[in-house]
């Protein structure tokens, strides 16, 4: 519900960047985006549709209930935005006719499917969703105790005495509502709106109750201003029981206040002000959300312990300031000056959804920042893992006190949320989700409506407007999981003649379609699937490469998906209106809206995403084969994969290009110019640079380049000397992880079993040549260790190599890629020579580390890749013969179980294993000898 008139101190009521209609004229929003500190937050199963939850509404617990949508309210691209229910009770139609303009109105949805209005000193209940025990048409009119307030829909609360089939009865329900003050009238049936019982609350000098919530065993806790929390407990005599909720009574409520606020547990504090309540009624919990933290309480039928309290100001402050601000320039400076209020608090299956607004007051214009910031309560502590998701309404920001967003939380099991003030409706999404719907402002302030009151009924979004009523907001059923823009440029892409889609009717299967045309036509069963209809893209699919198709036709298919791979990661951004005379007539087609690079790049990650699931979903994973790269046939499944990488690659790229902007734009322009790229004068290079993810490796290079000429220009006692190298070898090895664990953590994705005779697979950072990764890292070696490395204090070298050896894992891994990708029974030549260039490469790059007496790191390494000479130099020049010992030990293990499966680890490879014997003295065949026995 939305507040009747704002409160001493208002308590409360991604991503893509660009003005919404109706935020106000020259706004200008900053980029949205969207920080998790969680790895496994950005990443979540490959499933097209929202899973199941772990609990459902309370309607869905009770007698099943009917909702009626009716005609449409508001013009809304992507929501149908229709009347909820039958006709309004008379009862409500005459107050809200008779109501002056002024007067306020305030309504209250309940999740059990009964509605509450407000006007003046009555409240009116009625039925909205129908159930078998009760008719939509009751409608109950209720007397309120008197105030000197306005009253809130937010001090009315309803009990359910009855989760049975009787729970929409009126007799089983309760009614209690509370006036500012603190006068309490509740009612214990609904039935009897003549019978009710009276108390007063009295808290001394915290006198203004700002929330009711009914909880457990039909109890209530009225919430102050001052957040202080006092439980109301109806007796069957009448009488109202009434106790103040523990404080500070937590796991650690037995030591000092500066002490537990370095766990996150604060003690109570008088200038806490109360933003928002939530009860967890599967959890029995209720939890507060204040100026500066969140408390939970665990709730019995009648008794309370707190289970923790959470600085918020603290854990969360940095994140949503980095998420808006981070990639300015003087981020440092402007993080000192950032408000941020928080404003509600909701619950979904990702854990705790907390809206905040946040603005900066030198901002010209300064705009309000809502953000979506998602943190999981592990029971007794929350979470390490946030996510903040910056959604793009960014309305100007005018007033403190006119901050009066609130947030909606429908499904329980899905990732959608609707923020909502008295004036619009804003569609948007958690971000903690793979799929989101379509984010949208849909307006309520045309010809004097306004918004009284939000909830929901059975999981579906409910909004009370004055003129209108009481409507529903839900998806389109043909709306696309696609970024809204990149579904219309994927539309367009394959439309022939008159702009009408491509269709079947004039192919028949024994007709040949061009190459060309296929993959049209297979990016037109993609568009489909997108729009959630699978049947029909099944259908066009089977038509398109039958189950019966020759060679020939698999090898088209391989061609067709990789090229709407490519054209997805490559994407135009033709909607960004600084592209809009850049982008070639032969553009594939895909195009994205977001004026930052970040979430171009995180859209296309979504895209890549959703293609695999269809790839998937309609049988064409299994008949991949492979595609030519680099001169070389590689397996297709992992050329898509290799797309993802670049893709994590970019990301990583385009955060450091946010705080090393002098350094990455310099690489960048390097790149752009050895491929003789142009560019526009309305883009910038990294707009260009950017835009084609599949080149994104060429920056390796470029970066190395521009370190050797600063090394060159650059006096030894500057700072900017070691700066640049400790700089690029983090761009570096950073890009590279996040490839690896994409690789790594992503592999079912683009797994099949059982696995066919494919070539060789060379991934892109094992790439050879003057501009490989390889010869990337193995120079960049040399440059730290021959150059920077003598001149370096021990503090820089430690951070020298310690970045290194991550190199070198980088380098090493990929060679165990690829020798896992060959045939040893029918490569085993190539294998044997791929194994011996591995360990000599392994070896130059190892050795430096042992003559710098950097023994930690070198054995590390060793241990990982089995490289026993370098493992025995080690033990020798240490004079460490247990460790030596216990290498035989463990390395005899090793090569026993790695003969006893038939095979040969590539960590284990023949001309380590000979080194070891000969190291030893001891010779291969006798410690082949003990090996099989």
């Amino acid at each position: 519900m939305f507040p009747a008139v704002p409160s001493p101190r208002t308590p409360g009521p991604g991503s893509r960047r660009g003005p919404l209609a109706g935020v106000g004229p020259g706004s200008t929003p900053r980029a949205a985006s969207r920080k998790g500190l969680s790895l496994g937050s950005a990443v979540s199963s490959p499933v097209l549709f929202s899973p199941v939850g772990r609990r459902s509404s309370l309607s869905s617990r009770g007698t099943p209930t009917r909702i009626f949508p009716y005609h449409s309210i508001t013009e809304s691209t992507n929501y149908d935005v229709k009347t909820f229910g039958s006709s309004l009770p008379v009862k409500i139609m005459e107050a809200l006719t008779l109501a002056e303009v002024d007067d306020q109105l305030t309504v209250y949805i309940d999740e059990g499917g009964w509605a509450c209005l407000i006007c003046k000193e009555k409240l009116i209940i009625w039925k909205i969703a129908l159930s078998p025990i009760t008719k939509l048409s009751v409608c109950k009119e209720l007397q309120l105790p008197p105030s000197d307030f306005h009253w809130s829909a937010d001090l009315v609360a309803l009990s359910y005495s009855s989760t049975s089939a009787e729970a929409h009865s009126t007799q089983a329900i309760a009614v209690m509502v509370a006036t500012r003050e603190g006068s309490i009238r509740y009612w214990p049936s609904l039935a009897s709106e003549d019978t009710y019982t009276e108390t007063f609350v009295d808290l001394g000098g915290d006198k203004t109750y700002s929330f009711l919530t009914a909880v457990q065993g039909g109890s209530f806790i009225l919430s102050s201003l001052g957040s202080q929390l006092i439980r109301l407990i109806p007796e069957s005599s009448g009488k109202i029981h009434q106790h103040i909720l523990p404080q500070g009574q937590g796991v650690l409520s037995g030591i000092g206040r500066r002490v537990s606020s370095l766990f996150g547990i604060l003690s109570p504090s008088s200038d806490l002000i109360l933003s928002s309540v939530l009860w967890d009624r599967d959890g029995s919990s209720f939890y507060i959300l204040t100026n500066s933290n969140i408390s939970k309480w665990e709730l019995d039928d009648s008794s309370e312990k707190q289970a923790h309290s959470w600085d918020i100001n603290r854990a969360l402050k940095e994140n949503i300031t980095d998420a808006i601000w981070g990639s300015e320039s003087n981020y440092e400076t402007i993080k000192e000056g950032v408000n941020i209020q928080y404003l509600d608090l909701k619950q979904n299956c990702d854990g705790l959804l907390i809206l905040a607004a946040a603005w900066h007051p030198a901002d010209n214009p300064c705009l309000i920042y809502y953000s979506l910031i998602t943190v999981e309560d592990n029971g007794y502590q929350m979470s390490d893992a946030v996510t903040v998701e910056v959604t793009q309404y960014n309305p100007p920001f005018q007033s403190e006190d006119l901050i009066m967003c609130r947030l909606m939380v429908p499904n329980f099991s899905n990732q959608t949320a609707y923020l909502y003030n008295e004036s619009a409706v804003y569609v948007c999404s958690t971000g903690t989700g793979k799929f989101s719907l379509p984010q949208e402002k849909i307006i309520f302030n045309i010809q004097g409506d306004s918004i009284l009151g939000a909830g929901s009924c059975g999981g579906v979004p409910i909004i009370f407007s004055r003129n209108s009523g009481l409507v529903s907001i839900t998806s389109r059923e043909n709306v696309s999981i696609l970024a809204e823009d990149l579904e219309d440029s994927l539309a367009s892409s394959v439309a022939g003649p008159n702009n009408e889609s491509m269709v079947f009717e004039t192919t028949t299967k024994n007709e040949t379609i061009a190459q060309e045309d296929k993959t049209k036509l297979l990016k037109a069963a993609f568009l489909q699937y997108c729009r959630k209809d699978l049947g029909h893209a099944q259908v066009m699919v089977d038509e398109l490469f039958s189950s019966h198709s020759d060679l020939d036709s698999d090898s088209e298919l391989d061609g067709a998906v990789i090229q709407i791979s490519v054209d997805l990661v490559d994407d135009y951004p033709a909607s960004d209106p600084r592209w809009a005379e850049s982008v070639p007539e032969e553009a594939p087609g895909f195009s994205n809206t977001s004026l930052i690079i970040l979430h171009q790049l995180e859209d296309k990650m979504k895209a890549h995403s959703f293609l695999m699931d269809f790839i998937h979903q309609v049988g064409l994973f299994e008949r991949l084969g492979t595609f030519p790269v680099r001169g070389l046939p590689m397996a297709t499944r992992l050329l898509l994969r290799e797309h993802a990488e670049k893709l994590s690659a970019a990301i990583v790229l385009k955060n450091h290009h946010s705080r090393l902007s002098d350094l990455v734009n310099t690489a960048i322009l390097i790149a752009l110019n050895k491929r003789e790229c142009e560019i526009p004068s309305n883009l910038t290079p990294a707009d260009v640079f950017f835009r084609e993810v599949s080149q994104v490796d060429t920056i390796c290079e470029c970066l190395l380049e521009h370190e050797e000429q600063v090394l060159r220009d650059t006096p030894l006692d500057s700072v900017e000397w070691a700066e640049v190298v400790i700089n690029v070898n983090n761009i570096l090895k950073d890009m590279l992880q996040a490839a690896s664990h994409y690789r790594q953590n992503r592999n079912s994705l683009y797994r099949r079993e059982p696995v066919e005779k494919e070539p060789e697979y060379v991934p892109w950072t094992a790439t050879s040549g003057p501009a490989g990764i390889r010869t990337v890292i193995v120079r960049q070696h040399e440059i730290v260790l021959k150059t920077v490395y003598p001149q370096a204090d021990s503090n820089l070298r430690n951070i020298l190599t310690e970045q290194l050896v991550t190199l070198i894992d980088c380098f090493l891994d990929s060679y165990v890629s690829q020798l896992n990708s060959l045939d040893r029974s029918n490569d085993q030549e190539r294998f044997i020579s791929l194994d011996e260039e591995y360990a000599q490469k392994r070896s130059e790059l190892l050795s430096p580390l042992l003559t710098l007496g950097q023994y930690q790191l070198a054995a590390s390494l060793a241990e990982k890749y089995c490289d026993f000479d370098i493992l025995v130099q080690m033990c020798e020049q240490t004079d460490n013969q247990s460790r030596l010992q216990r290498y035989m030990t463990q390395f005899a293990d090793q090569r026993r179980e790695s003969e006893a499966n038939c095979s040969l680890s590539p960590f284990l490879t023949m001309d380590s294993w000979r080194i070891f014997c000969k190291l030893m003295n001891i010779s291969v065949g006798y410690m082949k000898l003990i090996a099989k026995n």
